[in-house]
C-alpha cells in the first residue's frame, strides 16, 4: 500500500510525465482523467496518496475531495493555477494536506509526495521485553495513539488526516507552550519544505471543527495572534 500513488488530472501531459517520474521513484501510479472515475479507483486500489486537479470534468476536484473524505483519510496534495487562492484555501479547509500551484517542478511534487506518505509510516517503541508498544500521550478528555493513528475525546473517536493529526500532536505533546507556525509547519512537514501560514491556519480551523462537531464546548486550541497556538488542557 505504502508504493501507490493516484493521479487524477484532465491534462493528460500532467498524467504521463509525472507517472513516469514516480514510477522511476518506485511507486505504482494510478491515473485518472476526471474526479468521478478517480473516486472510484482510489477506493478500489487503496492508494496511500492522491494528488488531485482542482478543475476537472464530470466531478470537479472539490467534489471529489468532499466525497473521498467521507470514506477515506488519504493524504491528498491539490494542484491548482496560480489564480486560484480561494480554491486552495476551500481545499484544505475541506481536508486537503498540501497544494501545488501549476506550472510546477516535478522535483517539487516529488518531495512532497515523499514527504506526506514517510509521515504515514508508524512510529513505534520498544518496551522491557522487546515487544513493540504503541505511543500514546493523554491530557484530560483527549486521548492520541501515533502508533495507530487514532485519536479520542471523551471517548468518541474524532477523524483527523495525517496533517491535521501531527500538527495537533505537536500543541499536545508540549501541553500550555506556544507553538509558532513554522513549528507547526515544520512537525507536520518536516523542516525545508515552504508551506504557507494560512495552510496551518486552515488546518487549525478544521481541527477546531471536528472537536467542536463532537463537543460544542471545545476550546482547548488556543490562537494567540501574531505568534502562534497553544493547547491547554481541558
Amino acid at each position: 500500500m505504502g508504493n501507490k500513488i493516484a493521479l487524477i488530472d484532465d491534462d493528460q501531459n500532467i498524467l504521463t510525465s509525472v507517472s513516469m517520474i514516480l514510477e522511476e521513484e518506485g511507486y505504482e501510479v494510478f491515473t485518472y482523467t476526471d474526479g468521478l472515475s478517480g473516486l472510484e479507483g482510489v477506493l478500489k486500489e487503496q492508494v496511500s496518496l492522491v494528488v488531485l486537479d482542482i478543475k476537472m470534468p464530470r466531478m470537479d476536484g472539490m467534489e471529489t475531495l468532499q466525497e473521498l473524505r467521507k470514506k477515506s483519510n488519504v493524504p491528498v496534495i491539490f494542484l491548482t493555477s496560480k489564480e486560484d487562492e480561494i480554491d486552495e484555501l476551500c481545499g484544505l479547509r475541506m481536508g486537503a494536506d498540501d497544494y501545488i500551484r501549476k506550472p510546477f517542478s516535478p522535483n517539487l511534487l516529488i518531495a512532497r509526495i515523499k514527504t506526506l506518505i514517510r509521515r504515514t509510516d508508524p512510529v513505534l517503541t520498544k518496551g522491557a521485553d522487546g515487544e513493540e508498544e504503541d505511543v500514546i500521550i493523554k491530557r484530560g478528555a483527549l486521548e492520541m495513539n501515533k502508533t495507530r493513528h487514532l485519536c479520542l475525546w471523551k471517548n468518541q473517536p474524532v477523524d483527523l488526516t495525517i496533517t491535521e493529526f501531527l500538527m495537533l500532536y505537536a500543541l499536545v505533546e508540549k501541553t500550555g507552550m506556544v507553538k509558532t507556525r513554522d513549528q507547526l509547519i515544520d512537525s507536520a512537514y518536516g523542516s525545508n519544505v515552504y508551506i504557507d501560514d494560512r495552510t496551518v491556519d486552515s488546518h487549525i480551523k478544521r481541527l477546531r471543527k471536528k472537536f467542536k462537531d463532537i463537543d460544542k464546548d471545545f476550546a482547548c486550541i488556543e490562537t494567540l495572534y501574531g505568534v502562534g497556538y497553544r493547547y491547554r488542557e481541558g
